[in-house]
């Protein structure tokens, strides 16, 4: 039988603490409970990323303000470069690998994306470039297969995984209706995408988003999740285990 999966509740939350939450699914929690986790959650403070293995950045990243806010700027356990959360939803997913590609887990994971952005009236595929960011800071300035395009937005729809001990997360950042000015202003250049994914036939409110994905991630991961927020014995765990990812 099945074990069923756990659907964390969307919440709101300094990026740090975000990040060390996954990380605490990743290495304590699914590895111990035998059960994989889907959730859905915001920034705020608006914040931004920096992959794991990314080491520059500019300078002034570190004084920036977003309606009178600064922004946070912290680390993922993940690949990639910088995003910029604001705006935006993410996703995470922890699952058991089961033998299975990195190739192959983006794409039927990427899947439940792609179907449920589809009843929501938007059409997305899987990008092409490779993993070449050259001088880019931006994560959202290439698409792989691994992320998700439409043909006139660029990407909207940015996924990174980290692997350990039989288990996978997959976390990734939807821009819905990110601030264009700002992200110009963060990244120096022009965003790459023409609207948001709420910024299209009409804005849909973030239950109905994350009740549409939450139905195509069960339908096409073959998984029950039924909804369990975190006590308080987990939150004191996250903060005893988790690494929290610094700015540096």
């Amino acid at each position: 039988m099945t074990v069923p999966g756990r659907l964390i509740p969307y919440f709101s939350a300094p990026g740090a603490w975000q990040m060390a939450l996954d990380e605490w699914l990743l290495q304590v929690y699914s590895p111990q409970s035998q059960r994989p986790v889907l959730r859905f959650y915001g920034w705020a403070p608006a914040a931004i990323s920096l992959g794991y293995f990314q080491k520059e950045y500019p300078q002034f990243w570190r004084t920036l303000t977003w309606r009178g806010e600064p922004i946070e700027l912290t680390r993922r356990s993940t690949g990639g470069r910088a995003v910029l959360h604001q705006g935006t939803l993410t996703y995470s997913l922890v699952l058991p690998l089961q033998n299975r590609s990195r190739r192959r887990c983006y794409r039927q994971i990427c899947q439940f994306l792609t179907q449920g952005w589809r009843r929501l009236g938007i059409d997305l595929q899987p990008g092409t470039a490779g993993r070449d960011y050259g001088g880019q800071t931006s994560c959202f300035h290439s698409a792989t297969p691994a992320d998700l395009t439409t043909p006139e937005n660029g990407k909207l729809i940015g996924s990174a995984q980290r692997r350990s001990g039989g288990w996978l997360l997959q976390h990734g950042s939807m821009i819905l209706d990110t601030d264009r000015a700002l992200y110009e202003r963060v990244f120096q250049e022009p965003a790459p995408w023409r609207r948001g994914l709420n910024e299209g036939v009409r804005t849909y409110a973030l239950e109905e988003i994350t009740a549409m994905l939450t139905a195509t991630a069960r339908e096409c991961l073959g998984l029950e999740w039924l909804p369990e927020p975190l006590n308080r014995e987990e939150l004191e765990s996250v903060r005893t285990h988790a690494i929290f990812p610094d700015d540096s």
